[in-house]
């Protein structure tokens, strides 16, 4: 069964070029939101094996969603991956807040999969692994 990846961000076309790379590049299964509250009900419903999450966002940005969904228990242990353009200032923060990881704007689409199970200990995108990155029969 494919892992599912949560996609938070406000920038549609952002949105839709990590959709197409995750689920034909990487096999993965994609849910969407456009903003920070839509992305922590999604999450609280739909539990993902993983989250991207946009920093820069209106309203609830990056890092308040992010202590958010550390707070909630149905999300507390979802991985969560920043995406941000301005990663040099911020990844050390980032990731003391709870982040795995940040991914750099802009990101290249083909190897967006790869990056985000680097990150995360997936082993190869587009195949079948179990949560401890070994290979499933």
């Amino acid at each position: 069964m494919p892992k599912t990846v949560l996609v938070i961000d406000d920038d549609r076309d952002v949105r839709e070029v990590a959709k197409t790379s995750l689920e034909l590049v990487g096999g993965f299964t994609v849910m969407l939101a456009d903003s920070g509250k839509a992305g922590v009900d999604l999450a609280q419903q739909a539990r993902p094996d993983a989250i991207i999450l946009d920093l820069m966002m209106p309203d609830l940005d990056g890092q308040q969603t992010l202590v958010q969904l550390k707070l909630l228990p149905e999300t507390a242990s979802i991985p969560v991956i920043m995406l941000t353009a301005k990663v040099q200032k911020k990844r050390q923060e980032l990731v003391s807040k709870g982040a795995v990881g940040v991914l750099v704007k802009p990101f290249d689409p083909m190897q967006l999969p790869d990056q985000v199970c680097e990150l995360l200990g997936w082993g190869a995108a587009g195949k079948d692994v179990g949560h401890d990155g070994s290979a499933k029969e």
